[in-house]
């Protein structure tokens, strides 16, 4: 008796292999993930700041400019790639973030310091929407869209682990040479720059044939942009799927983000952990979400992708909660278990969020859209943050997170088994008619290459 061959699972990188091209852009993006995000100074930069002569005022006064930067550049670079081809915006951010890792070394100063955390945000911006959108078209084009939510995973657990080798190696290093870190993160994304050059050209895209090219000629006129944003914000006006995708994200970067950034220390001053094991917690938190995030598949099949980022978000809720009633011990483990609950979330909702960009809608821009709209709550979160530590109501503050969390997700669940929203609604509509979208927009119907055939272009 032959055993049956096995169905491929969507996601899970099983079944039917991937085609020589689409191993090439798998192994291309994990090269550029890991190396345009491997940033040698991180662990260094506020000592490195100090020991240039500036003032912690001066220093936070650069974060939080850096922040607001970051939310300003995301728009106008995520119209960028969909005019210029999301591989050409690839390269250009690795571009802008080589410059921006010398600037430290060319000027450590004040002024220096200020344009190496612009120039940080305009690269990082360049690519946040258009790595992923690239990685997805590029997979659909050779009909190995199963293998997506994989590659995403695992390029962010490669970029996790090398963190971990890297890092610790930078004190020694600095050591000998003192600029070795920003010289070193220059040196990675230099090599990000090389992954992005032998990225495959996609059909119907990166400035070619077809819709991106008909974009970048209409991108000549005046008002372009603007028109092109209007349409981004039509699309997810539009689709009611695609804006309830995003705003259930909302919790699990907002969560994480605070977490890891700004209460780590905290939480674990708070529970008698001195500064000394601060980095080997932090590195246990980095293994566990290294891990999670690169095997999304371990979950479960019997639940939707929906389903599972409301479950992690809730767990991610849970763990903040718990650790108000823990020991010393007990938060360390709460806080690797959030990480690895934050490793598998992430994955799977950039995934959900790919799958429901309509038909013709401009991907990269849309994912920035996402992008601004949980950095906005993120920056808000920070500041109702700040207020609770200062007034020495740590435990209140991640009870209040719980709480918040739970709400949205309530609320989430009744608009989607109310009817109001179905699943993969506004895809549907336009997958069924592929000029609905763009005629209801007011958007003129864009050309045809590629679309609906072999997925080369955005959906």
């Amino acid at each position: 008796m032959r055993p049956r061959p096995r169905r491929p699972h969507p996601g899970t990188g099983t079944g039917t292999g991937p085609t020589d091209t689409a191993r090439r852009i798998i192994r291309l993006n994990y090269g550029f993930q890991l190396l345009f995000n491997l940033l040698w100074w991180m662990p260094v930069f506020y000592a490195y700041q100090k020991a240039a002569g500036l003032s912690d005022g001066q220093i936070f006064g650069i974060q939080s400019i850096y922040y607001v930067a970051f939310c300003l550049f995301e728009i106008p670079t995520g119209l960028i790639a969909d005019r210029i081809g999301t591989r050409n915006c690839l390269r250009a951010g690795a571009v802008v973030m080589t410059a921006a890792n010398l600037a430290p070394v060319l000027s450590a100063s004040y002024t220096g310091f200020l344009v190496h955390f612009l120039a940080i945000a305009a690269g990082r911006s360049l690519t946040s929407g258009a790595a992923s959108a690239y990685l997805y078209d590029g997979l659909r084009a050779e009909k190995c869209d199963e293998h997506y939510l994989r590659a995403e995973g695992t390029a962010r657990a490669l970029g996790l682990a090398a963190k971990i080798v890297c890092w610790p190696l930078v004190g020694p290093l600095m050591a000998v040479v003192h600029a070795a870190p920003y010289v070193l993160s220059a040196a990675s994304a230099a090599g990000s720059l090389a992954c992005a050059v032998m990225l495959p050209q996609l059909a119907g895209t990166d400035g070619g044939t077809g819709k991106a090219a008909d974009r970048a000629d209409s991108g000549r006129r005046s008002g372009a942009f603007l028109r092109d944003a209007g349409f981004a914000l039509r699309c997810v006006a539009s689709s009611r799927w695609l804006a309830l995708v995003m705003v259930q994200g909302v919790a699990v970067f907002t969560l994480s983000r605070i977490c890891q950034v700004n209460l780590f220390q905290p939480i674990l001053l708070e529970n008698g952990i001195a500064e000394a094991s601060h980095g080997g917690v932090l590195a246990a938190m980095t293994v566990a979400e290294a891990v999670a995030s690169a095997r999304p598949q371990w979950l479960s099949r019997r639940l939707p992708p929906v389903a599972w980022i409301s479950i992690l978000s809730l767990a991610l809720a849970g763990t903040l909660a718990a650790m108000t009633l823990g020991g010393p011990w007990a938060v360390v483990t709460l806080l690797c278990l959030f990480a690895a609950a934050t490793g598998f979330a992430f994955p799977i909702q950039r995934k959900l969020v790919n799958d429901a960009v309509p038909l013709h809608a401009p991907r990269a821009t849309l994912l920035s859209v996402e992008s601004i709209v949980d950095r906005a709550v993120c920056a808000l979160a920070a500041i109702a943050a700040g207020a609770y530590l200062s007034a020495g109501h740590l435990d209140a503050l991640l009870w209040h997170s719980a709480l918040a969390t739970a709400v949205l997700l309530g609320v989430f669940q009744l608009l989607l088994h109310s009817g109001v929203v179905t699943r993969g609604q506004g895809t549907q509509q336009a997958a069924g008619t592929p000029g609905a979208l763009r005629a209801r927009a007011g958007a003129p119907k864009a050309a045809d290459t590629g679309e609906g055939g072999s997925g080369t272009t955005a959906r």
